[in-house]
């Protein structure tokens, strides 16, 4: 779609949107450039951010080879926290005051990648955690000013991180999650290697990819831009802009690479095309999502992945309860598919119909469930769990798992339809089980 197709601006919203991005670099190897990147950038002392099991793999002592192969001096940090909390947050940016790099290097899933965003932030303008934070949670105070430079390299093919100016993390008083959004954040460069993802377990492609699908329908069918309200300033406008016509493109192009790649990527390992689709469709949503900004299904993860109790998915670290990321946000998608379907059912027609669906026969007043069918479809088949039942939650929950959603305002006032507490309990009632 283009400008034209677009509403007509609104009343006192905003008639323009801006395109931001990290530059990226893509393909096989790239990773093997990090050094050159890195010194062209005038790093000379890098802090390069992991995970204990990424630490493990060739992938890691390639970056850290490249590094000092450019005559870089390089101080590790491999205690990045899997779904990070304030508490990891405060340890890594703790390590990055006192290493004093003059640049950062983050290798790793959107756990890695959000943690050396934050440490990057506190150990350039020290502050209290919550000054930075989204509203109403915190005080969502401004940036000052730009951060040391940062390479992203992702693992994983999901968060798309590696490309906005979002770090999320659970605070632990809340038990919910919530993030930092600002431009600022953005990763300086990504270097995008689909190798770094051949050792992923099938569960863990899965959730990822499920994150990536969500991007693309959230930004896709997003309220569009010139229906959110102008800014007061034109240096003001939100990351989270709606859908408009930048984004269109690449949530097209991922939900379609999406529809062909997702299901061979979990199923087979060795599937190295798959897999490099699958990577290309996360940065595409990744740069989409991080200018129109996602919604409902994003917003509702939050408290999903706050309150859980004892679930511990196949492929992640057994020794905490963990819901991944993708995987809490996938499972309220098609309950908010269905209640969003008729505000702009060609929008649900053409997303589902992209990510296989056969739409032929299908009228404006089944989009939302016809595109919520296929999700469904598409959980089954890569192994998701049976909506919030399968992760442990009950009718009993719904209450908590409201209260802990609606604070999230940057991400539900981005929705198409007003997302009130009685539309959240109701939501997260019919996401307790799909089949």
């Amino acid at each position: 779609m283009g400008c034209c197709d677009f509403p007509a601006v609104a009343q006192g919203c905003d008639g323009a949107f801006t395109v931001d991005s990290s530059r990226i670099t893509f393909g096989r190897g790239c990773l093997a450039e990090l050094g050159d990147r890195a010194g062209a950038l005038g790093m000379r002392r890098v802090a390069l951010f992991s995970d204990a099991a990424v630490a493990e793999l060739g992938i890691f002592a390639t970056a850290r080879d490249s590094l000092l192969a450019a005559g870089l001096d390089v101080v590790s940090y491999t205690d990045v926290h899997v779904e990070p909390t304030d508490t990891s947050f405060a340890e890594a940016a703790r390590f990055a005051q006192e290493a004093n790099p003059d640049g950062y290097v983050s290798l790793g899933g959107g756990s890695v990648i959000d943690t050396c965003k934050a440490a990057n932030l506190f150990a350039t303008y020290p502050a209290d955690l919550l000054t930075y934070v989204n509203a109403p949670i915190g005080e969502a105070k401004p940036i000052p000013g730009p951060l040391t430079p940062h390479i992203a390299c992702p693992t994983t093919a999901g968060t798309g991180s590696e490309v906005t100016g979002i770090a999320i993390f659970d605070l632990l008083s809340m038990s919910a999650k919530t993030g930092i959004a600002s431009n600022a954040l953005r990763p300086t460069e990504a270097l995008v290697d689909p190798d770094c993802t051949a050792s992923l377990p099938g569960g863990v492609v899965a959730a990822a990819g499920l994150d990536v699908l969500s991007h693309a329908l959230e930004s896709f069918t997003a309220r569009p831009y010139v229906h959110r309200p102008a800014p007061p300033r034109p240096n003001l406008r939100p990351m989270s802009q709606g859908a408009n016509p930048w984004s269109d493109l690449g949530c097209q192009e991922a939900l379609r690479l999406l529809g062909e790649n997702l299901e061979p990527a979990v199923r087979d390992a060795s599937n190295s095309a798959a897999r490099e689709q699958m990577m290309w469709a996360a940065t595409l949503a990744g740069i989409a999502f991080g200018n129109a900004g996602v919604h409902a299904p994003h917003g509702m993860a939050y408290a999903v992945a706050g309150l859980v109790r004892d679930f511990h998915p196949a492929g992640y670290p057994a020794d905490e309860p963990l819901v991944p990321h993708g995987m809490s946000v996938i499972v309220n998608a098609p309950a908010v598919f269905r209640f969003t379907g008729d505000v702009s059912p060609q929008r649900h027609l053409q997303a589902a119909g992209l990510l296989g669906a056969d739409t032929r026969d299908a009228g404006p007043e089944d989009a939302g469930e016809v595109l919520a069918t296929e999700l469904i479809r598409i959980m089954r088949a890569v192994g998701m769990p049976n909506g919030l039942s399968g992760v442990g939650y009950t009718e009993d929950d719904v209450a908590a798992l409201t209260e802990g959603a609606f604070p999230q305002q940057r991400l539900l006032q981005n929705a198409p339809r007003e997302m009130s507490k009685p539309v959240l309990a109701d939501l997260f009632r019919q996401a307790l089980r799909y089949w």
